[in-house]
């Protein structure tokens, strides 16, 4: 999907796409409004890349109230100092204007590989999530047969796409389930949201450190600005 107000960078980022095999025009649009009715129509891209300067609504603005799933996002600028926004909302890449299509190859390179090897490394590879009645325990559908999965080993649960990724010390299960759906589902109050696409099972915190969550394994996880209140509200009454 590409969204820029700017004619030649939209015309450019299409061509571009066209050029790369295995990318599919999903969409094009010239202000963030509509891009935002797109998806909230249902709308659907994998990747998406997205200017920031425009009128009515930025593209930082239009990542923060874009609903889940979430695609790649990868901000289109001419300005290289917004290294803060884009960590506090997790885009995957920027491109900096003037556009260059090595970097562009780059970026979507980037992008698969990081999905081939999160699909290596989980041994479910995208299983169908299934709930129990009261969301207390989850089994993840994996062919025919089922496994259930351990919260209390969870470390924490990353939004990726359509789909999350269970992390614990020895395995990331790639779940056919939005981050939303396990907010909503689960009833575990120690499991809490504090990123747009994170939540941490703060039973497990070792520390914390500017913004940062330390947990077993080296793992860590940030606190995004929007959600540092009600999350260090709720640590202290932990």
């Amino acid at each position: 999907m590409v969204v820029d107000d700017n004619e030649m960078n939209r015309l450019t980022l299409e061509h571009y796409v066209g050029m790369t095999a295995g990318l599919t025009l999903a969409g094009t649009f010239a202000d963030g409004v509509a891009c935002l009715n797109y998806f909230r129509k249902g709308g659907k891209a994998d990747i998406l890349l997205l200017d920031i300067n425009m009128p009515e609504l930025t593209g930082l603005d239009l990542v923060r109230i874009l609903p889940e799933p979430l695609p790649d996002v990868v901000l289109v600028t001419s300005h290289r100092d917004y290294a803060v926004d884009a960590f506090e909302l997790r885009v995957t890449d920027y491109l900096v204007k003037p556009l260059d299509y090595a970097r562009f190859s780059r970026t979507v390179d980037r992008i698969r590989s990081q999905r081939a090897a999160l699909a290596a490394a989980s041994p479910t590879g995208g299983a169908e999530a299934m709930f129990d009645a009261d969301g207390s325990s989850l089994f993840l559908k994996i062919n025919n047969r089922l496994m259930r999965v351990n919260f209390d080993e969870v470390l924490y649960i990353e939004a990726m796409s359509m789909y999350s990724v269970l992390v614990t010390l020895k395995h990331k299960h790639i779940v056919y389930a939005t981050l939303k759906t396990f907010e909503e589902r689960l009833p575990f109050a120690h499991f809490v949201r504090v990123h747009r696409s994170y939540m941490v099972n703060t039973q497990l915190i070792e520390a914390v450190e500017d913004n940062q969550l330390q947990l077993p394994g080296g793992h860590e996880v940030p606190v995004a600005k929007a959600y540092q209140d009600s999350f260090f509200k709720r640590l202290r009454g932990i």
